[in-house]
């Protein structure tokens, strides 16, 4: 039995009741899915794996994806409350800087530089909280420089907000980030400042980030002999691939993954793992989000074959590793029939990156319905320890 996991499928409960004690049939036939399925979302035994169908839930029961997902919203998990002790602080320096004021830089340029250095360490390691510590003063220091420094914390900022949950902070920074690089005129850093903005929209805004998509792809691509810039646009087509396969638009998903996987075999995998602006751009990295839109079409045979083609460890960035390893633990739980090797990817993914992953409500989920499946006999001990770093507590 399962005590206090406060998954999505509880909170989908909770709306439905709130709303006039919707039943589960009528949630059924306004999001376009069955009573059975909501059924075993609600009672935790089935993960929901599609982003389309979090907003179809979140739009009949008049709520948010975030508050279905619980993002930015659940005090008691020590990383998340850690960065929380930041936020106000991280959301007073945008402020200030999206209303023009600037004060003088507290360091040196060395100094300042040597900062960012060590915050895209902690952002490439995925150490989020320690992160958030760092993003107050530093934002504020940049600001005094602004262009291209203003642009490259903005951007780790944006990154450490929406994988901590803070989505719409993320948005905020992200807008800095691109009014910075498009003040100095720079392609590379407005490709990769847009990219962040598309990737911090809701869920709900796919439509949305997908043309925003479109039209940065347009702007940039006179500006394609900058390798960086092909970087960039190789991002962006992923960016819109995925958007308009959560937005029904197949067709274009499909021509966009085609585009980026054209730009990564000509330019390979980055020879350090990062590439520009650590983004990985690659034929790795392009069937790293090649898994992810198979796994937003449902389609968790593909997920499991992709997975056999890539090689994650090729890239530095961790929260690249945990994105395989979680896509390929969800797609094993998906069938049914493969919770151990689910179990074991699940592993893998907490220990590319624990903190994102300890933060994932789709990953909690995940967890939470192996569990379930599991009650019926023992759980098995490896599952019943991840359970406990993820805060979800099985009875004995």
């Amino acid at each position: 039995m399962i005590k206090n996991a406060d998954s999505i499928g509880a909170r989908i409960r909770y709306w439905r009741v709130r709303r006039g004690g919707m039943t589960q049939a009528v949630l059924a036939g306004l999001a376009g899915v069955s009573q059975s399925y909501v059924s075993q979302v609600e009672s935790g035994r089935k993960t929901i794996d599609r982003r389309s169908t979090l907003v179809a839930l979140a739009a009949a029961l008049q709520v948010t994806v975030a508050d279905l997902l619980g993002q930015g919203a659940e005090p008691g998990d020590p990383a998340r409350d850690g960065a929380a002790e930041c936020v106000p602080a991280i959301w007073s320096a945008l402020i200030e800087i999206e209303d023009g004021e600037r004060r003088p830089s507290t360091c040196t340029r060395e100094q300042l530089a040597a900062q960012i250095v060590r915050s895209d360490r902690l952002r490439t390691s995925c150490n989020y909280p320690a992160m958030a510590r760092l993003l107050p003063n530093l934002l504020l220091d940049a600001a005094a420089l602004g262009g291209v420094v203003l642009a490259e914390v903005a951007y780790q900022a944006s990154t450490c907000l929406r994988n901590l949950g803070y989505r719409h902070l993320a948005l905020n920074a992200a807008r800095v980030a691109v009014s910075a690089a498009e003040d100095v005129e720079d392609p590379a850093w407005i490709g990769a400042s847009r990219f962040a903005y598309s990737q911090s929209l809701p869920i709900e805004s796919a439509p949305l980030a997908a043309r925003a998509a479109d039209r940065s792809l347009t702007e940039l691509q006179p500006h394609a002999a900058d390798i960086r810039v092909r970087q960039m646009l190789g991002q962006l087509h992923l960016s819109a691939a995925l958007t308009s396969t959560v937005s029904g638009r197949s067709d274009a998903a499909r021509d966009h993954l085609t585009e980026a996987a054209r730009e990564a075999a000509s330019l390979g995998d980055p020879a350090d793992g990062a590439g520009f602006n650590g983004c990985g751009f690659g034929p790795t990295n392009v069937g790293l989000w090649a898994m992810s839109i198979a796994a937003e079409r449902g389609e968790s045979g593909q997920v499991i074959e992709l997975s056999r083609t890539v090689r994650p460890q090729v890239l530095v960035a961790s929260i690249r590793q945990q994105s395989y390893w979680l896509d390929l633990g969800r797609a094993y739980a998906d069938t049914g029939r493969r919770d151990a090797e689910a179990l074991a990817a699940f592993v893998q993914a907490e220990r590319a990156a624990p903190v994102p992953f300890v933060l994932n409500p789709l990953a909690r989920d995940a967890v939470v319905a192996l569990s379930q499946r599991a009650k019926r006999r023992a759980v098995p001990d490896e599952l019943r320890s991840l359970a406990s770093r993820m805060g979800i507590n099985l009875a004995a």
